[in-house]
């Protein structure tokens, strides 16, 4: 990963927009800059940047692994145990050193998403000038390069792998929680088998029968019934970076309305990725697959955006809706899920993730789409 060039950039902006210093709390953003991510919890980390070097701030459980991970920064330890007392034993002790190298007035870059109300007063009372740096990290994050896509490629593979095991079971009688447990083996035992001291990870939920049509349900030991319509929705992590994978399936006999829908869902998408490409407005994707499901008549029954942005982070901008006029550039990387929810029918969506190129777009995840061969009877 090009760390320093992502600093570089990071630094440009600051001198463009003044900034004396910038203090980053998101995990994704320490990780995107410095290589870091750990299991904070409750003890906070804290990543400074500023014009000639880089701090981090991080708990003595965190010293070890910052050591190997954090690129090129300072890092400050602070201390719980009691032998350890004398020493720095809050992260504010290392944070009030840092910042007093700045003037009141100084100009600080912060993530106001992400910053807390405590946080944020702190440091209004130490006389310092806020400014909003958030944004300009997430237009950085939006352009994947091709480390970071070559890491997608690999999570949207082991996704499909997952996703074709899980679906492999489906059958009436098991849990919805049965089917997330074959694909999460599969996955993890491939993963361990071809991969060497990487990080590797996932999500999952299964919503089924009635609960499709609230699908952003947990999993749980509901067991699928005959005519069940099902979402299985999956997203795996390669060192960090997320493919999403979801697939619609029936088990059992389908009735024809339920057929029809499903159909009507997959032309969605395929109409969707059709249409994504660089140059056009995000907002067209969102509309053109809305569009089909409002010209047979099941408009209301949509509700929510075609589409997120992928990398990082579970949901990331930019979002493909109806409202966003951003024009889509080479390099970005989108999930497209169009879906149709009707009461006493079902909920349908797949969702694919699909990187921009300058020729249009390709999915890095690739299990089969097609009706036919997702009803399990």
């Amino acid at each position: 990963m090009n760390y320093e060039g992502r600093g570089q950039r990071l630094r440009q902006i600051m001198g463009e927009k003044q900034i004396d210093v910038c203090l980053i709390w998101d995990p994704d953003n320490q990780y995107y800059f410095s290589g870091f991510r750990a299991i904070s919890y409750s003890r906070p980390i804290v990543y400074l940047v500023c014009k000639d070097q880089t701090d981090l701030i991080v708990p003595a459980l965190e010293e070890l692994h910052a050591a190997e991970k954090a690129r090129g920064s300072h890092i400050h330890v602070y201390y719980e145990q009691i032998e350890m007392a004398h020493k720095e034993s809050s992260y504010r002790d290392h944070l009030d050193k840092l910042l007093a190298r700045y003037p009141k007035g100084a100009r600080l870059g912060v993530e106001m998403n992400s910053l807390s109300a405590g946080m944020f007063l702190y440091l209004q009372k130490k006389g310092f000038e806020l400014a909003d740096i958030g944004l300009f990290i997430m237009e950085m994050r939006f352009i994947k390069d091709s480390d970071e896509i070559a890491l997608l490629k690999v999570a949207g593979q082991l996704s499909d792998y997952a996703v074709a095991e899980s679906l492999s079971h489906a059958r009436v009688g098991i849990s919805e929680l049965e089917l997330d447990a074959y694909g999460d083996k599969l996955l993890l035992e491939m993963a361990s088998d071809l991969y060497e001291n990487d990080i590797i990870g996932y999500e999952n939920w299964t919503c089924s029968g009635p609960n499709s049509v609230k699908p952003h349900l947990y999993s749980s030991t509901r067991k699928f019934e005959p005519g069940d319509v099902v979402i299985h929705s999956r997203q795996v992590w390669f060192n960090g970076y997320r493919a999403e994978n979801e697939r619609t399936f029936i088990v059992g006999k389908p009735t024809e309305k339920q057929k029809d829908l499903f159909k009507l869902a997959v032309e969605a998408q395929r109409v969707g990725m059709e249409m994504i490409k660089p140059g056009i407005a995000a907002r067209e994707v969102d509309l053109a697959a809305y569009e089909v499901f409002k010209k047979a008549g099941y408009g209301e029954y949509v509700n929510h955006r075609i589409g997120h942005g992928l990398g990082l982070t579970e949901h990331e901008e930019p979002y493909l809706r109806f409202d966003n006029s951003l024009v889509l550039q080479e390099g970005m990387v989108f999930t497209i899920e169009p879906g149709v929810y009707v009461p006493g029918v079902g909920g349908f969506r797949h969702s694919d993730t699909v990187i921009l190129t300058k020729e249009g777009s390709f999915s890095i995840t690739q299990h089969t789409r097609n009706v036919e061969d997702l009803i399990f009877q």
